[in-house]
């Protein structure tokens, strides 16, 4: 089967002061580590609230179409909260491109309370199984060989307000984001 060259995936992100935040703490962590891994940078930076899949040949139409009419009544029924994270590690599942990311633990409360409300009903219209036992958000800063151990950061925190639709153009470093879904309207 060939492999996917366009990603499908629900997503939040932070604004743009917070992006550049995030941005100076990628390039800080980078020199004061030895880190090598390029930063994702602003414009990709996100919390991935569930993958819908990967497509060779792109993303049917359809589908994404289907997965903004299950995801719309989540956004419409979910007020605005604040997103926060305070600590950065690295993700070890793999040896090398190892993930580094943000972490939190009360900041993000509000980010898997609306993964819990999101997947029931992408599940409905076919487009998750069953939810994961746990749902660890994160926010990937870069990719690198090094690991981390997990350290305390300033926090960074920024008000959530929208869900995305989020097309990623594989091995391309691209995004697209296909919709947008205000909280709370």
């Amino acid at each position: 089967m060939p492999a996917g060259t366009e990603r499908l995936f629900f997503a939040v992100r932070p604004d743009a002061r917070t992006a550049q935040r995030l941005e100076a703490l990628a390039q800080a962590l980078r020199h004061h580590h030895g880190l090598r891994g390029k930063s994702l940078g602003a414009e990709r930076f996100h919390v991935t609230l569930h993958l819908i899949g990967d497509f060779a040949g792109g993303v049917p139409q359809e589908l994404a179409l289907r997965a903004l009419d299950a995801a719309r009544p989540v956004s419409m029924s979910t007020l605005p909260f604040v997103a926060g994270f305070d600590a950065v590690a690295s993700f070890t599942r793999k040896r090398r491109n190892m993930p580094l990311v943000l972490l939190g633990e009360d900041g993000v409360q509000g980010l898997i309370g609306l993964q819990q409300l999101l997947l029931p009903a992408l599940a409905a219209a076919g487009l998750a199984g069953r939810p994961e036992p746990t749902f660890t958000p994160h926010l990937t800063l870069l990719y690198d060989d090094m690991p981390l151990p997990r350290q305390s950061i300033e926090p960074l925190i920024w008000r959530v307000d929208e869900m995305m639709l989020v097309r990623s153009l594989l091995g391309r470093g691209r995004h697209e984001v296909l919709a947008r879904l205000p909280l709370g309207v």
